[in-house]
């Protein structure tokens, strides 16, 4: 499943989770939320796979793009030598090599060059989609860890007003 899924499945948890008076914090299900962070511990390495698919899909570029050099290459080496063969039109061959050649290199450098932007645009998406889901699951953690401090100081304060009040009690 995409990770932009878990993202709207955490969020739509927040949404439903119940308000604490007073503030801003509010109270989740840690089981749906340990349910939905494990689902996404699943699913990331999806999102890894698919990035090494992109380099090995610029691999395959790159090495079709040597493959494709390399015979526009043998093509211009064996048209030179028949044009060799020719006296009066050797130096027309040389050119014509030269710019068959220059053509493959620069045809080489543009089919690279055109892999590795494809290889950064979607290296670069994966990186923000990965980014957003880390935010997504700190703000989580730090809300839950907020809740659990409230719940802890709350649980203080009523234990310290019963301890009060036992204190008035006997004073009385």
């Amino acid at each position: 499943m995409d990770i932009q899924h878990y993202i709207d499945r955490l969020e739509q948890l927040l949404q439903d989770s119940r308000k604490l008076p007073f503030s801003s914090n509010v109270i989740m299900d840690e089981d749906r939320l340990m349910n939905i962070i494990d689902q996404m511990r699943v699913a990331i390495p999806d999102v890894v796979k698919r990035a090494g698919r992109v380099e090995a899909e610029r691999e395959r570029i790159l090495a079709q793009a040597k493959e494709e050099a390399e015979r526009i290459r043998e093509l211009a080496r064996q048209e030179a030598m028949e044009l060799v063969d020719r006296d009066m039109i050797i130096q027309n061959a040389h050119k014509r090599s030269d710019n068959i050649l220059e053509h493959a290199h620069h045809e080489a450098a543009r089919l690279r060059h055109d892999a590795d932007d494809y290889v950064m645009r979607s290296l670069a998406q994966l990186e923000q989609d990965m980014t957003r889901s880390l935010a997504v699951i700190r703000n989580g953690i730090h809300r839950l860890q907020a809740e659990l401090q409230i719940e802890q100081a709350s649980e203080e304060i009523s234990a310290e007003t019963d301890s009060d009040n036992l204190i008035i009690e006997e004073e009385g």
